[in-house]
């Protein structure tokens, strides 16, 4: 298409000949439409100016002439004359107007005034580039003068932009500062810089890679001193090549004491113009590049330990010196508040240190080196509250790493009846045990010193708040790390001290900032270390009995946490003491057993009544506390554990109870759910009534979802799947049987659930659950009868006429009971059941009875049915609706005349 380069270059600077000129013209469009403006406003203003009053007629001045005329006009608004000093028409504020009025950049502007710049600092640096791409295809210079060349025209493009840059300093236009023509042309000019460098190294071999790396540090670096002068698109441009240009320069033998000297002096360059322009996004992106410069050959074991201590110990410090709000040369703080980038600064490079301690294998000197960050950490914080959300970070990573040696070591391993493990002696061990253990009690004493001496100091609530958090927080977790750690989770005495010990440290100081006078963030302080008394206490417990006393320790604490929070109105404690419960849940849905096969075959008296009992009594009581400030979600979610766990205890002790200890048993039989059924009828009267008092919607929703479930397993359960009439079951005596258990007293506590809800729920509801206790209680009956006549299997035998005829005298002898009792007690709903139960007496004497009984037993079932009926009758003439006989009128009245 081009015959040479040249062509296609002379057509590139036709074109962008054509846009400049068309920029010009429409700038001098631009201008002379504003100077029309301006005349118009000026003629209208002096239109405005009244007129001065004639002169007399022997004072009229001598009309001038044409050429006096014309010289007055053009010099009478350069200055008023001496002798008639007229204060000039008053000029609108265009200046000033124009910005409020003026619109928006339009596509043409952005063309002319942003576009061209962008892509001209684009095409200048890729025309180096080109340049030398086409000068070594060509074959027209050798290596070394291209390089000098791609040298010479860096120089070029620097030299260009400071030269633009100081004329327009001293000029009338003002830079646009979002395409500024010196900060492109500079830009440009270090990309070509740095791409000579890397060429001369990476394509020729003319510098070694030390001085390739010097080299290309310089210019990074000179880039970010540029952008002193150019603005933050040039700072950008220098930290990203800054932190690129160890990756581009590689070598077999990488020595990282000489990358991470580099990079710590590419740190504190950043950090320091960071500083200088309060550039934010600096300082983090540069906390970003040097926190992923952690990982290269994080696990080529403890000899690399060193150089990345090296890395973020300088890191460290220079964001504690540069980039740290109210610290020694960061930039001003506002007083009691939290910065986050003074507090994610130094975070991020103490989670460096963290990845270093656990990358490896918790050598000495990376212990040595993060406990030294993490002191640093809180000194700082001390000078500086703007840092106070580190030492949050710094506890929380002091856990991780505590919480991983406890995960990964086990000391029980290290030594076997065989001897110890190959290359693992003793001495590394308790050397290893002992340097964590002095570690974990200074990092102890102090989190939890600073954050008791802390309280009071600032204006601010929060930041006594957490410090007080870390203080609390740091020693129970170390404390948890090295229990399970050393003791296995196993029964411990030495521990259960340690634990009272922390129990009493914090109960001192619960009871010295309670006299102290008010100050922000007190209360919830004295609240937290209170709370870290119960904790600690709690663990005690866990620590001195056996395995599953951590439940019932934690469901304590939920109960301490609420009682606190009832003398000190808190928000966080109550959430604290939902949070704790839902702990508790979550751990029996791991281990339904709580302490697994050492529950034990004891029936009731077993663990699990201590496992389940303990915290379903605790969360009542907690419930109890916590209403009494209030009905809100952490309330609900503790009566909604205290009614679970008051469940599972009655439901896991009768399958413990019925299974012989074995509560996975995957049978169930009729006892089984007869005692459930009981157990769930009995809750939802209790539920019920409590209900009325609390007005709870948990209490409300747990007594209809038992009333449910007990009857989902009456009619699958008792009347389907382990009914004694349809499966041979052995039902046990006489008269104390599973009958009794499984459908009498059911039917018994239905009747009392009914008259529980009466008034209060839906007249259906509590009708339903009326005509199911109804129907137990008939079952009941038939089932009773059924065991008199075949024993305690009822499934065996032909059923005769006796016990056909026996069926009918019980069941019109259940109807009648039930109609007494209405009577006796006025109750409608009884009188209703006993006509249901005599109804289907005599549905049974028609269809069942007149079919199979024969001889006396059909003659006397239906006598018997029929003097019960005609008793009912007269029965309900003569007491239910008795109806009183008016007396006759007498015939005096009736022949009386109508008035």
């Amino acid at each position: 298409m081009f015959d040479s380069p040249f062509d296609f270059f002379s057509l590139v600077i036709a074109i962008v000949a054509f846009i400049f000129a068309r920029k010009a013209f429409n700038q001098t469009a631009a201008l002379r439409a504003r100077l029309d403006v301006m005349e118009t406003l000026a003629s209208s203003a002096t239109a405005a100016r009244p007129m001065p009053p004639p002169l007399p007629a022997q004072e009229a001045p001598i009309a001038p002439s044409a050429a006096d005329q014309i010289r007055i006009e053009t010099t009478e608004e350069e200055s008023p004359p001496p002798s008639q000093p007229v204060a000039p028409p008053p000029m609108p504020d265009i200046p000033a107007a124009a910005p409020a009025s003026q619109p928006g950049p339009g596509f043409e502007e952005r063309i002319g005034t942003r576009w061209v710049v962008w892509v001209g600092g684009l095409t200048l640096a890729l025309g180096g580039f080109f340049m030398v791409r086409y000068s070594i295809d060509a074959g027209l210079l050798g290596p070394e003068v291209r390089t000098l060349l791609g040298g010479a025209f860096a120089l070029a493009l620097l030299a260009s932009g400071e030269w633009t840059r100081r004329k327009e300093s001293i000029s009338a236009i003002e830079a646009l500062p979002i395409a500024n023509i010196p900060a492109i042309l500079t830009a440009a000019g270090t990309s070509v810089a740095f791409a000579t460098v890397y060429a001369a190294y990476a394509l020729y071999g003319f510098l070694v890679p030390a001085t390739a790396f010097i080299l290309l540090g310089l210019v990074a670096l000179g880039t970010l001193a540029a952008a002193l002068l150019h603005g933050p698109a040039l700072a950008g441009l220098g930290i990203a090549a800054a932190f690129v240009t160890p990756v581009l320069v590689s070598s077999d033998k990488p020595d990282f004491w000489a990358l991470y000297i580099y990079l710590a002096i590419v740190t504190a360059a950043a950090f320091g113009l960071a500083r200088i322009r309060l550039w934010r996004w600096l300082a983090v992106t540069t906390i970003v590049f040097a926190l992923l410069w952690t990982f290269p050959c994080l696990q080529c074991g403890p000899s690399m330990v060193g150089p990345h201590a090296f890395h973020v110990i300088a890191g460290f410090v220079l964001a504690a010196l540069l980039v740290v709000c109210g610290f020694m040369f960061g930039p001003p703080a506002d007083e009691g508040q939290i910065e986050p980038i003074s507090s994610g600064s130094l975070a991020a490079y103490l989670a460096g240190a963290t990845m270093i301690v656990l990358a490896s294998f918790h050598d000495d000197a990376a212990i040595i080196v993060f406990a030294v960050l993490v002191a640093g950490t809180l000194w700082v914080a001390w000078r500086a509250p703007a840092a106070t959300g580190a030492i949050g970070a710094a506890a929380i990573f002091v856990f991780v790493v505590f919480a991983e040696w406890a995960v990964r070591g086990n000391p029980d391993m290290l030594v076997l009846p065989g001897g110890p493990l190959p290359g693992i002696g003793p001495a590394a061990t308790d050397g290893s045990v002992s340097l964590h253990l002095i570690t974990a009690a200074i990092f102890a004493a102090g989190f939890g010193a600073a954050g008791f001496l802390a309280q009071g100091r600032s204006a601010s609530a929060i930041i006594p708040v957490v410090w007080s958090a870390t203080a609390v927080f740091t020693p129970l977790a170390l404390l948890i790390a090295l229990y399970a750690r050393i003791a296995h989770l196993d029964r411990s005495i030495p521990f259960a001290i340690l634990a009272v010990v922390l129990a009493a440290a914090y109960g001192a100081a619960t009871e010295i900032l309670t006299k102290r006078d008010n100050r922000p963030g007190l209360a919830i302080s004295i609240a937290l270390f209170a709370t870290g008394a119960l904790s600690a206490l709690a663990l005690a417990l866990t620590f001195a009995l056996e395995k599953g006393w951590l439940t019932i320790a934690l469901a304590l604490m939920s109960l301490g946490t609420a009682w606190i929070s009832m003398q000190r109105p808190i928000p966080f404690l109550r959430s604290l003491s939902a949070i704790l419960a839902g702990i508790v849940v979550l751990r029996i849905g791991y281990e339904p057993r709580i302490v697994g096969n050492a529950v034990g075959t004891t029936p009731i008296f077993n663990w699990l009544l201590w496992g389940y009992g303990i915290p379903a009594l605790s969360f009542w009581m907690a419930s109890v506390f916590l209403r009494r400030r209030g009905d809100d979600a952490p309330l609900r979610t503790v009566e909604s554990a205290a009614i679970l766990f008051t469940v599972l205890l009655a439901f896991m002790e009768i399958r413990h109870l019925v299974n012989g200890g074995d509560v996975y048993a995957s049978a169930v039989g009729l006892t089984e759910v007869a005692l459930q059924v009981c157990v769930a009828l009995a809750m939802a009267i209790g539920l019920e009534r409590l209900r009325i008092r609390t007005g709870s919607i948990i209490h409300n929703v747990s007594a209809i979802l038992l009333t449910v479930f007990a009857g989902l397993a009456t009619v699958f359960g008792l009347m389907l799947l382990e009914t004694p009439i349809l499966w041979p079951r052995n039902v046990g005596g006489v008269f104390l049987n599973l009958l009794l258990l499984g459908y009498a007293l059911p039917a018994v506590l239905a009747l009392l659930l009914s008259y529980a809800v009466a008034g209060r729920r839906a007249a259906s509801y509590a009708n339903t659950i009326a005509a199911g206790a109804l129907i137990l209680a008939l079952t009941y009956v038939t089932f009773e009868i059924r065991r008199l006549y075949h024993g305690p299997v009822l499934t065996s035998g032909p059923t005769g006429g006796a016990e056909q005829y026996t069926y009918s005298i019980a069941w019109l002898a259940f109807g009648v009971t039930l109609l007494g009792i209405g009577i006796l007690f006025n109750s409608q709903r009884a009188r209703l059941a006993s006509a249901a139960v005599i109804a289907l007496t005599i549905l049974k004497a028609f269809l069942i009875d007149m079919s199979t009984l024969t001889g006396v037993y059909r003659a006397l079932s239906f006598m018997c049915l029929g003097l019960v009926l005609v008793a009912i009758g007269w029965l309900y003439q003569r007491i239910l609706f008795r109806r009183q006989v008016l007396p006759p009128a007498s015939s005096d009245a009736a022949l009386a005349p109508e008035a």
